[in-house]
C-alpha cells in the first residue's frame, strides 16, 4: 500500500476548486432536458438552421414514425448505446413539435410532461390512491374505465357514425391514422379487457378457417369487392390470433418482412455465383435456392449460438 503525506485538516484551494467542475459534470435528467430543449429553440430561431425552420407538424409526421420504428430495431439488437441513441432521437421528435406549438402560443413541452404526469397518477389510483387491483388484468380493466370517465368528462362525441345519442364507446381514441393492422390490434384489445375475447387459442383458428373459406367462396364467385371484404375479415382474424397470443403483430410481420428479404437476397448471390440473375433462373430452381438460403440462415444462427456458448 503506498503511503500518503498527512493532510493538514485545511483543504487546498485546487482541491476545492476541482469539486464544482466534477459535480456539473453530471447533470440531472432535468437539466439535460433543458439543455435539449434549448438547444432545439435555437435551431428554431432567426438566426438557428434552416431546416429546422422551415419544418411544421405536417412535415415532421414520417420521422415520427421512422425514429419509432428505428427504436424497436435497435432494442432487438441488444446494442444499448444504439438504443440509447435510438431512444434519443425519438425524444427529439416530442421537443420538436413542442417548441413549434410553443411559437404558434399552443403549448409548451412543459405542458407535455406535466399531462403525462398527471395521467400516469390518475390512471394508478392502486398506487397513488386508495383503490387496489389484484393483478395485471385488472390493471388494465381500471385502467380503459378511467380513460373512458375522462373522455366522458371532456365532453368528447363518439366516432360512431357521428351520432351524438350514441353512448361513449370503450373504442373510442383508437386512432384511424393507425396502420390497419396496429389498430385492429388495439381495437381488439381494448374488447378483450372487459371479457369479449375467445375463450381459447381454437376459437381463433375456427374464425380463420371460416374467414378463409370465405374468400374462397368470393373468389370462386369472381366477386372482387366481396374477396376484398373477405380477405380484411381474415386480415383481421389474424391480428386476433397475434393479440391473443401475446404477440404484436406489426413487430411479428416487420420480422417475417425482414427474413423474407434476406432469404431473398441469399438466392440473388446464389444465383450471381452460377453468372445469371435470379429472374432467369427457373421457378423450380428458384425453389432449390430458397431452401439453400433458409439453410444457409439456420447454418449462420448455429454458428452465432456458438460462439455465445
Amino acid at each position: 500500500m503506498r503511503k500518503t503525506k498527512k493532510k493538514s485538516g485545511k483543504k487546498s484551494k485546487r482541491a476545492i476548486a476541482r469539486r464544482p467542475a466534477v459535480k456539473s459534470s453530471r447533470l440531472s435528467a432535468g437539466e439535460w432536458f433543458e439543455k435539449l430543449a434549448a438547444v432545439q429553440a435555437r435551431l428554431r430561431a432567426p438566426d438557428g438552421c434552416p431546416w429546422d425552420r422551415e419544418q411544421t407538424h405536417a412535415s415532421l409526421r414520417t420521422y415520427l414514425i421512422e425514429e419509432a420504428y428505428e427504436v424497436l430495431e435497435a432494442m432487438e439488437s441488444g446494442d444499448d448505446a444504439k438504443f440509447a441513441d435510438e431512444m434519443g432521437d425519438l425524444l427529439l421528435q416530442i421537443v420538436f413539435h413542442s417548441q413549434i406549438a410553443s411559437e404558434e402560443g399552443r403549448f409548451e413541452v412543459s405542458d407535455v410532461i406535466r399531462a403525462v404526469h398527471d395521467k400516469m397518477v390518475r390512471r394508478h389510483p392502486h398506487v397513488f390512491g386508495e383503490k387496489r387491483a389484484k393483478d395485471a388484468a385488472e390493471v388494465l380493466k381500471n385502467w380503459e374505465q378511467i380513460k373512458k370517465e375522462e373522455r366522458a368528462a371532456a365532453g368528447k362525441k363518439t366516432e360512431a357514425a357521428k351520432d351524438e345519442s350514441m353512448p361513449a364507446s370503450l373504442l373510442d381514441g383508437v386512432s384511424h391514422a393507425l396502420p390497419a393492422g396496429l389498430e385492429g390490434f388495439q381495437l381488439t384489445r381494448r374488447a378483450a379487457r372487459i371479457g369479449f375475447d375467445w375463450d381459447n387459442v381454437e376459437g381463433v383458428f375456427d374464425k380463420m378457417n371460416e374467414e378463409a373459406g370465405e374468400l374462397r367462396q368470393a373468389l370462386s364467385a369472381k366477386d372482387a369487392a366481396r374477396a376484398e371484404e373477405e380477405m380484411g375479415d381474415l386480415l383481421f382474424a389474424a391480428v386476433n390470433l397475434a393479440r391473443f397470443l401475446h404477440i404484436d403483430p406489426e413487430i411479428a410481420l416487420k420480422r417475417a418482412n425482414a427474413k423474407f428479404s434476406t432469404r431473398f437476397r441469399r438466392m440473388e448471390a446464389i444465383a450471381a455465383v452460377s453468372g445469371r440473375a435470379l429472374a432467369d433462373v427457373p421457378r423450380g430452381q428458384m425453389e432449390e435456392y430458397w431452401e439453400a438460403a433458409k439453410r444457409a440462415e439456420r447454418e449462420a444462427s448455429l454458428k452465432a449460438e456458438a460462439r455465445k456458448a
